[in-house]
């Protein structure tokens, strides 16, 4: 099995890179790339923004990282906002790390990356809390936030465009770890 380090990245220089991993993790076309690739930028200029990649032996990113302390003023708050609301969960905007994207290739999932990643970037925040969004429905992706400790707080949320209905979980943090 390749060993996998996982540390800071300055993701804005390696935006193709990391989009690239994207594509294969989550089935993205090269117009949507494109699209993501600006969505991505943008987010990397916000206040507080960081980033976290996951490489190889042979230096090749297999999984990363992003997000930021949350803001409502961003676009996915303002679409999240009456959806948490309507469950009495709005206040998760406030004082809350968004994870805004986590992916790992296929091959090298189910080997603790997305974990790794997840955990060592909101190691970083000093919000009491996350909050991430994540397809809705059975995944690995949902089955690893529920054993972090993330829980439902709406759903179903349906983005502008996105195809599928999402969730949005939130967790205390630190996050847990597994008993060694």
């Amino acid at each position: 099995m390749e060993n996998v380090v996982v540390a800071p990245c300055a993701l804005a220089e390696h935006v193709d890179e990391a989009l690239a991993v994207q594509a294969v993790a989550f089935g993205l076309g090269p117009q949507e790339v494109a699209i993501r690739r600006q969505i991505v930028l943008r987010h990397l200029a916000c206040r507080g923004a960081r980033a976290l990649a996951a490489h190889s032996d042979d230096g090749r990113m297999v999984g990363f990282v992003y997000g930021m302390p949350n803001d409502r003023a961003h676009w996915w708050s303002s679409v999240v906002q009456p959806y948490l609301r309507a469950q009495g969960n709005d206040g998760w905007l406030d004082d809350s790390f968004v994870i805004t994207e986590l992916h790992v290739l296929p091959d090298f999932q189910s080997r603790g990356i997305g974990r790794r990643l997840i955990t060592d970037i909101t190691d970083t925040a000093t919000e009491p809390r996350s909050i991430l969004s994540a397809i809705d429905g059975e995944s690995r992706a949902r089955r690893l936030y529920r054993t972090l400790g993330y829980v439902d707080l709406a759903r179903p949320v349906h983005f502008p465009s996105a195809p599928r209905p999402y969730a949005v979980m939130g967790a205390p943090l630190p996050l847990p770890r597994p008993p060694e």
